[in-house]
């Protein structure tokens, strides 16, 4: 409690139930809001450490996730509530109020902070971007009422502001209907005047941050985004990927509530006992023990991280020898396509044998292929494929797009397009096709030999 006896937001976080279930989440989603807990966990330990890199023995930031809202991140008597809202490329940037209120959550995000009542501060996080128009508006609006609260100025809404806070308070009674609170419904419900007011001050706590990494940039962008400069600060010489791994574990089982717990499953027995009082607010803290990340649980994450970066490394793909897989990867082609190529070599290789086991015809139907495939090569190796660096992916995608037009007449009978990409493929096997400048392939296949080696 403060000295006048009202309780803190961060009190208020801890004590007050949730007023509803934020419902399922996908493995997706949960992921990606996972790395952006995390991204924010990093941030609080980057503030909490010393020159040396230490923690106080009373630091007490941390993260409680899934509570409330997707997390809420809390600090001496302060929290931020924060929604995280990742947004799919094909859907675009918010164009309206309503959506912001409804996809983004800003709906969901008043609610809660009426509810605790009105002490905490709100953040959207996601990768939607705000479209010029009213979302801009909205955001511009809001650090224009978040300036003067934070200069404890008179709270007012301007003739500038007036249009957002309609918007938003309307979007508000159609977003958050079934959940509105007492004051806005019933008939000793606030006053519209009064109502909008209420939504201002909403403004005035909210902060949106609307250019966050996709989720299918984030495996690789995450490390060096928010991993590096904690290792930087800290003068480790571990990978800034084992470091993010390391703490997103973490992050990943909270979100679950699924981490430690002093009592374990152990049931509670004497909880309903007369005479013993509410629960206070460190017995509520502890129910919530397996939500929260604390600045502690980080910096071990990062020690552990630290001492075996190899257990937080990702496992690398099995490499591959044969001349063909060694000149796809140096240009580039992607696993997916040598893991391809590979096998369609294989059943090219198995097509032939069979034909040519009883078929006098065989072997001039192959060469008359051979030239085939090299004059299908020849076409798709256009200065405009090799204008990229590296060209090995997009010569693989060409090849695929001639091999597809090719009239069903001109292919030899049993064959398909997938087995004459394996014929490209058996051809770029004894370097009659390459996928990048020419290079020493026999001396590359030796250096990788001798890597694997010396790493087993």
């Amino acid at each position: 409690m403060t000295g006048d006896g009202n309780p803190t937001a961060a009190q208020l976080v801890v004590t007050v139930p949730q007023p509803d279930d934020s419902g399922a989440n996908t493995a997706d989603r949960y992921e990606w809001q996972a790395a952006m807990a995390a991204a924010q966990g990093l941030s609080l330990y980057l503030d909490a450490i010393d020159e040396d890199g230490r923690l106080a023995s009373d630091e007490d930031r941390r993260i409680i996730c899934e509570y409330h809202e997707d997390w809420v991140a809390v600090h001496g008597d302060n929290a931020v509530l924060v929604s995280g809202k990742h947004r799919d490329p094909e859907v675009g940037a918010y164009t309206t109020i309503n959506q912001l209120a409804d996809k983004g959550g800003l709906a969901h995000l008043f609610l809660r902070w009426h509810a605790l009542k009105e002490k905490p501060t709100c953040k959207l996080v996601t990768t939607g971007g705000l479209s010029n128009g009213a979302p801009q508006d909205l955001e511009a609006a809001a650090k224009r009422l978040r300036l003067r609260r934070l200069a404890n100025e008179t709270f007012s809404i301007t003739k500038q502001d007036v249009p957002v806070v309609n918007s938003l308070h309307s979007a508000i009674r159609t977003y958050g209907e079934s959940h509105l609170p007492r004051e806005w419904t019933g008939e000793e419900a606030l006053s519209l005047d009064e109502q909008k007011t209420q939504t201002a001050r909403f403004l005035s706590a909210l902060s949106i941050d609307h250019a966050q990494v996709m989720r299918a940039h984030l495996p690789h962008a995450a490390p060096n985004m928010f991993a590096k400069p904690v290792v930087d600060r800290l003068s480790l010489e571990t990978p800034p990927e084992a470091v993010w791994q390391a703490v997103l574990g973490l992050f990943r089982t909270r979100m679950r509530a699924a981490g430690p717990n002093s009592t374990g499953a152990l049931p509670t027995v004497f909880e309903s006992v007369i005479g013993t009082g509410v629960p206070t607010v460190e017995d509520s803290e502890r129910a919530l023990a397996n939500r929260i990340v604390t600045m502690q649980d980080i910096h071990i994450a990062i020690v552990t991280a630290t001492v075996n970066p190899g257990a937080y490394q990702p496992i690398a793909p099995p490499i591959r020898m044969t001349r063909a897989a060694v000149k796809m990867a140096a240009g580039e082609c992607s696993d997916n396509s040598i893991e391809r190529a590979e096998q369609l070599r294989r059943d090219y290789h198995r097509y032939w044998h069979n034909r040519m086991s009883g078929d006098p015809t065989a072997i001039a139907d192959r060469e008359k292929f051979r030239r085939l495939l090299l004059r299908i090569s020849d076409k798709a190796t256009t200065p405009k494929v090799r204008a990229s660096s590296p060209w090995g992916a997009a010569l693989w995608n060409e090849l695929q797009d001639v091999i597809d037009g090719i009239p069903a007449e001109e292919i030899p009978v049993g064959l398909d397009a997938d087995l004459l990409l394996g014929g490209i493929s058996d051809l770029a096997n004894v370097c009659q096709i390459w996928f990048s400048e020419r290079f020493d392939v026999d001396a590359e296949i030796a250096r990788l030999r001798a890597r694997r080696g010396t790493a087993a």
